[in-house]
């Protein structure tokens, strides 16, 4: 549990909960946008095979009364106006018709239905052009494909399909709903109408009643169930928003709705999102073209699949106690070690853009006897850096032009080590606010505030915070330019 800022005791407060993959995480917002208290939870994953990686439900849902127990506490239940929730995309959370869960979730760095990407490809003519975006495993459509061919039982007692955040919202709520934003993930929306699409339905084996409705993300869907009301304190009726997808409700949480307006996430996975003011699909890419989080608006986003998560790799691996020290050791070392340190593939499990290659995997090129962990842990966030480089690459060139600055989201965003590292490697000025690590659970905040009716103006006005600017250093530059280009010569030549 933390407090940020001292609050009004008669402010408004807005609940944002946000379900990421490590950690379940909730914020209250005051009405001037910020955050006055915290809590959150941690969550475990589960890789009961290889490329396979699944969470419990249940496990969330509990999470989240834990959180909201604490969270609610001492009377801000009370002052709580509307609910909004965040979530890791692409996750298939299969329900019957009791609505219990049938088996674990399967998450977005599940790679296990390649073979599934094929058979959507093959079933549908132009299937891509139809859908905007590659079809990946990591998506939920070849998921329950694959469900279909390895589960037939389990499969035959799907009644509805969720995405995660979406099942929280059924247990708050008692209502099925889902948004346009992180419904894009899931290649069954037509992207371009925000709306199911009949022929990607049944071309993934699905019927229109097995998915919930689509809504914007910031509409109401449905109100806080009245037992939970009393549990927590807070006023009965309170409407509960349809709720964005993580990246997109990070970008509501920043601000990062205008065109060229972004973030760069160093998550579990690492993501650059950049705002859009109309749908661009280039599937050739990798690309993500998906629904923002406000009516008439969409993004462009990259996605590789280990980010932070290659960090924590590497900390275990080195034997070192925390990630806090490895990163001391990697920034102890000189430029003349770092221009000679190994380089980094991070592909620990497969890679979205821009490769879309489930099988891809990791390496170190060039270790060498003189090579310490210092020296590994500067190759991987370095390589993360240079692959977070790679999706930027991928965007229009007309939308990079535009721009300006973008934030630094996530946990990895705590290293300033790393978040120059990153400004030097994408040659992108990075701003870093104060609530960096808690972005998506302030964009669901945001987003429970436009459910319960606040204006858009007034919901997206940034508070006075602490900030700093990472400027891209011009000294190095063409080394690092040099050792990217390195970089990219690997994957073709090991794949």
């Amino acid at each position: 549990m933390s407090s940020s800022h001292p609050s009004d005791p008669a402010a408004e407060l807005f609940l944002g909960i946000d379900l990421g993959t490590s950690e379940l995480k909730t914020v209250l917002l005051d009405d001037q946008g910020r955050v006055v208290r915290s809590a959150s939870a941690p969550l475990a994953l589960r890789h009961p095979r290889p490329g396979w990686s699944e969470q419990d439900p249940r496990d969330w849902w509990q999470a989240c009364t834990d959180c909201l127990d604490r969270l609610c506490a001492e009377g801000f239940g009370a002052r709580v106006r509307g609910i909004g929730l965040s979530g890791q995309m692409h996750g298939a959370v299969l329900l019957d018709r009791a609505r219990e869960v049938i088996r674990p979730a399967i998450l977005w760095n599940d790679t296990r239905s390649a073979a599934q990407c094929r058979t959507l490809r093959e079933s549908l003519d132009g299937f891509e052009g139809i859908a905007g975006n590659l079809a990946m495993p990591g998506f939920t459509a070849p998921k329950l494909l694959w469900l279909r061919e390895q589960a037939p039982r389990e499969f035959e007692r799907v009644d509805l399909v969720m995405l995660p955040k979406d099942y929280l919202r059924l247990h708050l709520s008692g209502e099925a709903a889902t948004d346009a934003s992180d419904a894009s993930g899931t290649l069954w929306l037509d992207i371009a109408r925000r709306d199911w699409s009949s022929a990607l339905l049944q071309a993934g084996g699905m019927r229109r009643e097995q998915v919930p409705p689509v809504l914007e993300a910031c509409a109401p869907a449905g109100a806080l169930r009245r037992e939970l009301a009393e549990r927590w304190s807070i006023p009965p009726g309170t409407p509960i928003a349809a709720g964005a997808g993580d990246n997109a409700a990070a970008a509501v949480g920043t601000g990062a709705i205008a065109p060229g307006e972004g973030f760069v996430s160093l998550g579990t996975s690492g993501v650059v999102f950049v705002a859009a003011d109309r749908y661009q699909p280039d599937p050739a890419s990798a690309l993500h073209s998906f629904c923002h989080a406000l009516p008439g608006t969409w993004h462009q986003m990259s996605v590789m699949l280990s980010a932070a998560e290659c960090l924590r790799w590497v900390t275990r691996l080195c034997g070192q106690p925390d990630e806090a020290h490895a990163l001391a050791g990697a920034a102890s070392l000189g430029p003349a070690q770092r221009a000679a340190a190994p380089l980094f593939l991070p592909y620990l499990g497969g890679e979205r853009t821009p490769h879309n290659d489930a099988l891809a995997r990791a390496m170190f090129h060039g270790l060498g006897h003189e090579h310490d962990a210092s020296a590994l842990v500067w190759s991987v966030i370095e390589g993360v850096a240079f692959g977070l480089r790679d999706g930027l690459s991928c965007m229009p060139e007309a939308l990079r032009a535009r721009i300006g600055v973008l934030d630094l989201v996530g946990g990895g965003a705590r290293s300033e080590l790393w978040a120059q590292l990153l400004a030097d490697v994408l040659e992108v000025p990075l701003r870093l606010r104060s609530d960096a690590a808690g972005g998506a659970a302030v964009g669901a905040a945001r987003l429970g505030a436009l459910a319960a009716g606040r204006p858009l103006e007034q919901v997206l006005r940034a508070p006075a915070s602490a900030e700093r600017v990472f400027e891209p250093a011009t000294e190095g530059r063409q080394a690092l330019r040099e050792r990217h280009a390195r970089f990219r010569e690997l994957y073709p030549a090991c794949r």
